[in-house]
């Protein structure tokens, strides 16, 4: 599924097949020609190029190498994470390293920021309002990201309330 969203999000007409291997669900994308395409982080790679939309993959080679050691945080951190407390270290690591930055790669919008806002998706639907506080910087980026034009399509919207309780108004 979030294969499809990133197709649509890149405007790539869709009727690509993806299938999943093995009991992690490893995604697979079937080609016309030669044998299919192995892994979240390569298909996705793929369907950017394709897209031509390389900017996505970063720029300068440091860039390049910053957006690819997001992408394989999200599949092995992510992705193999499960438990509650597997959960916090995730969001701890994202909460430091977001801390001076807009996005994963610094001051680009990368493929980076796509992938994990899908793989943390069901994580911030779920958390408190004082969990998200807790971890302001990652509910700031995610924000941001989930208002990104065309990232969010048909996921739910994640309220994160910006407001005070009490104000001073009278």
């Amino acid at each position: 599924e979030e294969l499809a969203l990133l197709e649509r999000l890149l405007g790539l007409p869709k009727g690509n097949k993806y299938g999943v291997q093995g009991e992690r669900k490893v995604p697979v994308l079937q080609t016309n020609n030669g044998p299919g395409l192995t892994g979240l982080m390569t298909i996705a790679a793929h369907l950017v190029k394709k897209a031509k939309k390389d900017q996505l993959l970063g720029s300068t080679a440091e860039e390049k190498a910053v957006v690819q050691q997001w992408l394989e945080y999200r599949v092995t951190r992510v992705d193999g994470g499960s438990s509650k407390e597997d959960t916090r270290m995730i969001l701890r690591d994202l909460n430091e390293h977001l801390e001076d930055k807009v996005y994963l790669a610094g001051n680009i919008f990368t493929l980076a920021d796509i992938l994990m806002y899908y793989g943390l998706h069901h994580v911030m639907v779920e958390l408190t309002v004082q969990e998200k506080e807790k971890y302001l910087n990652v509910s700031r980026w995610f924000n941001h990201i989930q208002h990104y034009p065309g990232v969010r399509q048909h996921l739910s919207n994640v309220v994160f309330i910006k407001n005070r309780l009490y104000t001073n108004a009278h």
